[in-house]
């Protein structure tokens, strides 16, 4: 049952570097929800782990802070009723969260203006409404 984990064909993470937590889940389930541990809870050290390097370990410290608790990466999964397939989402999203984070930042944004031709339609739409509108509040004749 024991396996790694694969997040691309570059990196693995062996499986003695998670830790599983298994409680009993609420939600459907019969009475079999009150006996068996079938949410699943996967901890992820990313300071002690030996499969990712200095430059990874960076990278995903600064895109997943908001989701790390004292260095380690939590997922739970208790959706399922069985412990083995709340096992398998949790790794699934795990891989997911980890993919993620090591992806490479979007390029910067380089700042433009508008083109001249741009801004001339632009303003000779606004007086076009504004004329059409400026027609509209005609003043009532005194014939009315």
């Amino acid at each position: 049952m024991v396996q790694d984990l694969h997040i691309n064909d570059r990196l693995v993470i062996p499986a003695a570097e998670l830790q599983w937590r298994f409680s009993r889940a609420s939600g459907p389930g019969g009475q079999g929800v009150n006996t068996t541990d079938s949410r699943v809870e996967l901890l992820f050290d990313l300071e002690q782990s030996k499969a990712l390097g200095p430059f990874r370990q960076r990278l995903l410290r600064e895109q997943l802070a908001s989701r790390l608790q004292s260095g380690c990466l939590r997922v739970v999964a208790a959706e399922e009723r069985s412990q083995w397939q709340n096992r398998q989402r949790a790794l699934a999203r795990l891989a997911d969260l980890l993919r993620e984070g090591l992806k490479s930042p979007p390029p910067k944004r380089k700042p433009t203006r508008p083109g001249r031709g741009a801004v001339k339609r632009r303003l000779d739409a606004k007086g076009r409404r504004s004329e059409l509108k400026r027609r509209r509040q005609g003043r009532p004749s005194l014939d009315d």
